[in-house]
């Protein structure tokens, strides 16, 4: 029967010639046929009863009357979505169900279901496999008869003038029907020549709600989000949230793509447990499913999870969550993507239709919006924060004037003291306004004012404009950054870096002026002070880490920015841009947790021998070599080491009187009524500082002497225990036994002149006085601020180098 034959006029009352009966010789079109015919009365009772405002219950209505006609065991409706190329069952016989069933279909299904001659579908011979197999879903294979017959409908489209476009809209499942198929095609069609347009009409109507109810939904959405672009990590929270609620999805990732690594980064995580919710999660932008959806920009709706080549088993299995299905799609701001989102389970034990898709493309557009305005503004806040910080430094330092650049650089005093060049020196003799001429005098020796046509002037203006970044602290300050930079020119010298090519000519100026400045504007504080007492730092830094750290980075990329200060403008672009890199990863190593994190690949590298070739042993060797420089204070002879505890204190006790104020009970180190300064300083030794620098002895056999010089140290500070102890009866505080002349001659006493760390090191103690206090005076930044003291770094992470 051709397609037009379908909507024929219906023969009501049409009987056909029985012998025998008489009565009925009116027609005589077959008279070998039974009379067949459908009762117009219930094709009237039906529309009439056809008044619910759910396509549900019209499909429950009229599943009822067709089984009555057709004298079939059950009857079913299988909507088609020429839109979606979606097919869904929801009402089988007068049984609504709770979730509906769909399938996805191929692009030709429906059109081969137009094309179809017959009027009815075979369902092993013709019928579309996912059809088939979603009518097994409701009917087995072996249940009996089945009968499907096609419902179309004819709509007129924008893209086809003038002509109607025929397209199915149904398909009218009979489960073994009592009546041929011939009397359940008319008895279908001539239904539906009354009912259908209600049917259509309804079901459009409820889709037109649905996105009615969507569109609200993103635009309370879009309030919602924008109402969280101060925090990101809120804003991200937020998005997760919505997305899952939008989509009745049980969870969601998110992952912003990072350019600079092409890496998607996940910070905020849905479903996780609260002590996994601080660990980032990074994936290669081309990899995995949002890898994929990343590159690709386009959407994946994958049914079934475990069947998907890219999806990765290995987090179902840590985390014990099983994935059933997964709908992701790409976040685009005006740029670009900018990241994924990943919904995961449909609730209800569903798929994802093809609705969800277009509700998470529209919902994707607020986010890319939302989270583009939030970094905006993010880097509005972060200006502002910046320029109080630089306000606030310009307002504390003078500026450097050429008189005091050309007193340096015309500097005729001849600067050389005995054993500059050896780990036995102390560096803290030199006298305060002598150190910018004995780093000059570094960079002349290691031959870097010809290597990269450094001029004297602006190197000199770096120097003291570097030197009022530190303030006046007791630990803190410019001595320390000197005293820092002097270990790195020992470890260039005596372990030949360059000349064995451990590190080559740039490294070793990015390796200088780390140490120099890798304190810079240090506040007498630790990290965590910081974000406990809500800084400016802290707003600025918190949320990347190491808070001090990545200011005094910034500080001293601004003191490079400063007129006449940059001496890298001779580099070319390429060694420039590498020069600052390492810069800033060598000060960051400063900060002690990077060093932890670090520590068994760093210990990995010392036992398995160093590849001069290899990337990351470099930098492995550039983050050890500055954590030594920072603790170098620590290998020095017993005497200069106490004094180096008691500016270190001097700080920890002001930070635990902040505190106090605060109301808050500072850490017993910090707290002076209670410290036991011998026991913090052991920890901090043996825990510590012996571990990093066994390391160091492993690559540099020459180093040994450091780490057996920290050993006597120890010896001395366990002498010192009972000391301290019995000096406390004396004492108010913790402090005033450490600074105390009978604390200092008690321990010299019970060490012996066999035992004195002095006969090691052949250095006579240097009065702390004849520098005048200027270590006192001297700011100078601290390793990591809080990490790097004694004490506070109970890592509990002793490297055995054997």
């Amino acid at each position: 029967m051709a397609n037009s034959d379908l909507y024929k006029t219906p023969l009501y009352c049409k009987a056909y010639y029985i012998p025998g009966d008489e009565d009925l010789t009116y027609i005589k079109d077959n008279p070998l046929t039974k009379i067949e015919m459908c009762d117009p009365a219930k094709i009237l009772q039906l529309c009439e009863n056809l008044t619910d405002i759910r396509t549900k219950n019209l499909e429950a209505k009229s599943n009822i009357y067709f089984k009555s006609e057709a004298e079939a065991e059950k009857v079913f409706f299988i909507n088609l979505f020429d839109v979606s190329d979606e097919a869904m069952i929801q009402v089988v016989q007068d049984k609504i169900l709770d979730v509906p069933l769909r399938t996805s279909l191929g692009e030709d299904t429906i059109s081969n279901i137009v094309e179809y001659k017959d009027e009815t579908l075979k369902c092993a011979e013709d019928l579309d496999p996912k059809i088939q197999a979603l009518i097994d879903k409701v009917v087995p294979n072996e249940s009996g008869d089945l009968v499907l017959v096609p419902i179309l409908a004819k709509e007129r489209r924008t893209n086809i003038p003038k002509k109607l476009y025929v397209t199915p809209v149904y398909l009218v499942c009979f489960v073994n029907p009592n009546r041929d198929a011939s009397f359940i095609i008319r008895l279908v069609h001539e239904t539906f020549r009354y009912c259908l347009t209600l049917l259509l009409n309804t079901r459009q109507c409820e889709e037109e709600k649905r996105l009615k109810n969507q569109c609200q939904s993103l635009l309370s959405v879009a309030r919602k989000l924008f109402s969280h672009l101060g925090d990101l990590n809120d804003l991200l929270k937020e998005i997760m949230s919505e997305a899952r609620r939008l989509t009745n999805a049980e969870r969601c990732s998110l992952f912003l793509l990072d350019p600079d690594h092409m890496h998607l980064v996940a910070k905020v995580f849905d479903g996780v447990s609260p002590t996994d919710k601080k660990t980032e999660v990074r994936i290669a932008k081309d990899q995995g499913i949002a890898g994929h959806v990343a590159a690709t920009g386009k959407t994946l709706n994958i049914k079934n999870a475990y069947k998907h080549p890219l999806f990765y088993k290995g987090m179902d299995e840590a985390t014990g969550f099983k994935t059933r299905n997964i709908l992701c799609f790409p976040i685009r701001d005006e740029g670009g993507i900018v990241g994924v989102a990943q919904l995961c389970n449909k609730i209800g034990g569903g798929h994802f239709d093809y609705f969800d898709e277009q509700v998470a493309n529209a919902f994707s557009i607020y986010c890319g919006i939302s989270i583009m305005h939030s970094l905006v503004y993010k880097k509005i806040q972060d200006a502002q924060a910046r320029s109080q910080l630089s306000n606030e430094l310009m307002m504390y330092h003078m500026r450097v004037s050429d008189n005091d650049v050309a007193d340096v650089v015309l500097c005729d005093k001849y600067h050389d003291m005995t054993d500059f060049d050896s780990f036995q020196f102390m560096p803290r003799k030199v006298l305060h306004f002598e150190i910018p001429c004995y780093i000059i005098k570094v960079f002349e020796n290691l031959k870097l004012f010809e290597e990269f046509r450094i001029k004297r002037d602006i190197l000199t203006r770096f120097l003291l404009y570097v030197k009022k970044g530190y303030r006046d602290l007791p630990y803190h300050n410019w001595v320390h950054a000197f005293s820092v930079m002097h270990f790195a020119y020992l470890a260039i010298k005596n372990f030949q870096l360059v000349e064995l090519g451990y590190l080559s000519k740039l490294e070793v100026l990015a390796y200088l002026i780390s140490c120099l400045c890798h304190d810079i504007d240090h506040r007498g504080t630790t990290n965590s002070f910081q974000q406990q007492s809500n800084s400016v730092l802290a707003g600025l830094y918190s949320s990347e880490g190491s808070v001090m750290e990545r200011h005094h980075l910034s500080q001293t990329l601004a003191t490079l920015n400063t007129e006449g200060c940059n001496l890298l403008e001779c580099l070319n672009r390429s060694d420039y841009i590498k020069c600052l890199d390492l810069i800033k990863n060598m000060i960051l190593a400063t900060d002690l947790q990077v060093h932890y994190r670090l520590h068994a690949r760093q210990v990995t590298m010392a036992m398995e021998g160093y590849n001069r070739k290899n990337a990351e042993h470099r930098y492995y060797l550039c983050s050890l070599l500055m954590t030594c420089a920072d603790l170098s204070d620590q290998t020095k002879e017993w005497t200069e080491t106490k004094n180096v505890a008691r500016l270190i204190y001097a700080e920890f006790f002001t930070q635990g009187d902040l505190e106090k104020k605060m109301g808050k009970e500072p850490a017993a180190m910090m707290n002076r009524e209670k410290a036991s300064i011998p026991d913090h300083q052991l920890e901090f030794l043996s825990d510590c500082c012996v571990c990093i620098f066994q390391i160091l002895a492993r690559i540099f056999p020459l180093a040994e002497g450091l780490v057996e010089s920290i050993n006597q140290n120890i010896k001395a500070w366990e002498k010192s225990k009972p000391i301290f102890k019995q000096l406390s009866l004396n004492y108010t505080t913790s402090y005033e036994i450490l600074t105390s002349q009978e604390f200092e001659d008690a321990v010299q006493a019970a060490l012996g002149p066999k035992e004195q760390p002095d006969d090691l090191l052949g250095e006579e103690e240097s009065s702390g006085e004849d520098q005048q206090g200027e270590e006192e005076e001297d700011e100078d930044e601290d390793d990591e601020s809080e990490d790097k003291r004694p004490g506070e770094q109970t890592a509990h992470m002793c490297c055995e180098i054997t």
